[in-house]
């Protein structure tokens, strides 16, 4: 049984006014199997419970195990939803979730980075489930660059690309709210701290502004020339990998890419460094070679203390998600516009949208902008 969120439900109610809009908008979904990979917290209950009351069958698997409220999940399979999906799950429990999402026929996907979509071609084209699915949406830069591998055989609708979402979520809530939650746990601050900020895409610039504005003294690392021109431009100083191992007191990953912070690189850290990720993916940094060759405790909760060789390396949550595993992630105001127009892209791809031919498409702004 889950506990008993009331007064949270209701306030995050209360501050989500324009989701809850946007999902009684939408036309009767009956007949609609939509399955949602995606974080299963707190704040998706307004959408996905709108999505059932309006006759949608909904079926939830989670694009993060380290996100999953299971609160919530018991929760939404008592109004309906079926799910596969808790906290830490295993990687092949994890796996297998994404198999019965799909084997449920599913006639709609809605993604937080693209697992559903890969797996199907990886392992469904020309099936039953290949039929079903008529259409897609993708919310994520980590699952759009996923796609790039993929000949999708139905219309996918990207809406990470979507002003509204990479100005709002992107640009300014994911930095702010890492920076939020490394306060509540670690009680410290970043003052007298060099931060490196690896990745200067929205995520990254946002990042490294809320440091900025917290007392950190920021550095960026960044491969990209186009994106290092940019810092550069925008007034940080772009450094190397390897000059930002000797420097650095706290690391940020914000790239969306796997081992971005290598074996090499972490080895090379000073004493006491604290190294977080707020990319999608929880593969940004080196994490096996940390369990493997360094011992290891938790001093407190999400903070996990490596004594390699002769220093103390503090892996916040572990390499997950930070501001969403060990934090509240965005507020509910900013994701209130976030899932509005999730429910937006819904309304489309159960509509219009799959008429389109298959192919990779930018949420049009006819989908959306009706609900800002």
């Amino acid at each position: 049984m889950y506990k008993d969120f009331t007064a949270e439900l209701n306030w995050t109610t209360l501050h989500m006014k324009r989701t809850a809009a946007a999902a009684a908008a939408l036309p009767d979904l009956y007949g609609i199997r939509l399955a949602c990979n995606m974080h299963l917290d707190l704040k998706m209950i307004p959408l996905v419970e709108g999505l059932i009351n309006k006759g949608a069958q909904i079926y939830l698997t989670t694009c993060n195990p380290t996100t999953v409220q299971d609160d919530v999940v018991q929760y939404l399979v008592s109004k309906g939803a079926q799910a596969y999906a808790w906290r830490d799950m295993s990687d092949d429990e994890w796996s297998r979730s994404f198999d019965l999402a799909l084997e449920w026929l599913p006639t709609h996907l809605c993604e937080m980075g693209a697992d559903l979509t890969t797996r199907l071609h990886d392992r469904f084209l020309g099936s039953e489930v290949e039929a079903s699915v008529k259409a897609s949406l993708e919310a994520t830069g980590s699952g759009i660059n996923r796609l790039g591998d993929v000949e999708p055989s139905y219309p996918i609708f990207n809406w990470d690309d979507l002003p509204v979402k990479e100005g709002l979520h992107n640009r300014h809530m994911v930095g702010l709210t890492a920076w939020h939650t490394f306060f509540q746990t670690t009680h410290l601050t970043l003052h007298e701290k060099v931060v490196i900020v690896i990745g200067y895409g929205l995520v990254g610039q946002g990042t490294a502004e809320a440091a900025k504005a917290y007392g950190g003294q920021v550095k960026i690392v960044e491969t990209n020339p186009a994106r290092a021109l940019q810092a550069q431009y925008d007034g940080w100083q772009v450094i190397s990998m390897a000059q930002a191992t000797d420097e650095g007191d706290v690391f940020a990953t914000a790239t969306g890419a796997n081992n971005v912070l290598s074996a090499e690189h972490l080895a090379n850290m000073k004493d006491g460094v604290f190294v977080l990720n707020v990319g999608h993916v929880a593969k940004e940094i080196d994490v096996a070679f940390l369990q493997e060759n360094a011992t290891h405790q938790q001093p407190m909760p999400f903070i996990n203390a490596y004594q390699l060789y002769d220093k103390t390396i503090y892996l916040l949550a572990n390499g997950s998600m930070f501001n969403l595993t060990a934090g509240f992630g965005d507020s509910l105001n900013a994701f209130d516009v976030t899932l509005a127009v999730m429910a937006g892209g819904i309304g489309h791809i159960v509509g219009q949208g799959s008429q389109h031919a298959a192919g990779l498409y930018l949420l049009p702004e006819s989908a959306w902008m009706s609900v800002l």
